[in-house]
């Protein structure tokens, strides 16, 4: 099988641990209602999902996402301490992360922590989604001490509950090892269904739990949504959107929209095929 690293006797063979869902970032509330709808069906085995406003927090706090946060953050509050949840977002509830945009080490640090601040005091955000994060040992450092920030200023939030924040780092590949102990969980593949189903998995990730890494896989046709969850599994990911959707847009032009933006036509038996919803 091409996408499975030789790691000697710490090779993942069970792949059995339970999968469950990251949205890393649907469109605007007004523009994906069915989207963030779909946030709110039973059992839906949810892990996070990303507001991303504008690039991040936007200028002003807008109220259709701070509806769309409350919903999410009221279902998580009341799953946590085993309340039915009237509107049935999942029995686990998943958490609201905030969208940081790195630009892969090019922004500056108050910057940074300004937009952080933002979504804590508008949205109450339980993370944050540092999307391009850099993945070199360069760059390693200074993500280092942003999250060490990050996570001070949710532990002095009221938006962090019982169980911490989260913080996930964007990669999109296989970063330097370092990184994986400077947040919760790293975005180990990000991109095509066609690199998806070759790609290897870094041996180094095999000494950490399938809680530590997510995949984003856009293109994935109906007929090999097995075969994906499948490597997901040998490759130790705990956290996955996958979607048929290609980022075409209506003139049939490729990657000039968001493939995430928008539910994958087979959403219900995406979800069906991971299982009921459990804490993360």
């Amino acid at each position: 099988m091409p996408h499975l690293t030789s790691t000697g006797s710490t090779l993942r063979t069970g792949g059995a641990e339970q999968l469950g869902v990251g949205i890393p970032g649907y469109a605007h509330p007004l523009l994906a209602p069915a989207e963030w709808a779909g946030l709110n069906r039973p059992g839906t085995p949810l892990h996070w999902a990303v507001l991303n406003i504008d690039n991040g927090p936007g200028a002003r706090p807008d109220p259709h996402c701070l509806e769309a946060a409350g919903r999410l953050r009221n279902a998580r509050e009341r799953a946590l301490h085993g309340e039915a949840p009237e509107d049935t977002v999942r029995a686990s509830g998943g958490r609201l992360l905030g969208h940081l945009d790195l630009a892969f080490g090019g922004r500056p640090f108050g910057e940074l922590i300004a937009d952080a601040q933002s979504y804590l005091d508008w949205y109450r955000v339980g993370g944050f989604y540092l999307d391009h994060c850099p993945a070199g040992r360069d760059g390693l450092q200074p993500v280092r001490r942003l999250t060490s920030t990050l996570s001070a200023l949710l532990a002095d939030s009221d938006s962090a509950d019982e169980e911490g924040g989260r913080l996930v780092l964007g990669h999109g590949t296989h970063p330097h090892p370092g990184y994986a102990e400077a947040a919760d969980q790293l975005v180990t593949f990000r991109g095509p269904w066609t690199d998806y189903r070759w790609s290897q998995v870094a041996e180094w990730t095999a000494a950490y739990e399938p809680g530590r890494f997510a995949h984003f896989v856009h293109g994935v046709p109906r007929t090999h949504l097995e075969e994906a969850m499948r490597i997901a599994r040998w490759q130790g990911a705990g956290t996955i959107f996958f979607t048929d959707r290609d980022g075409t847009n209506r003139n049939g032009v490729q990657g000039q929209t968001d493939p995430f933006a928008a539910l994958p036509s087979y959403w219900d038996e995406f979800v069906s095929r991971i299982g009921p919803g459990i804490s993360e």
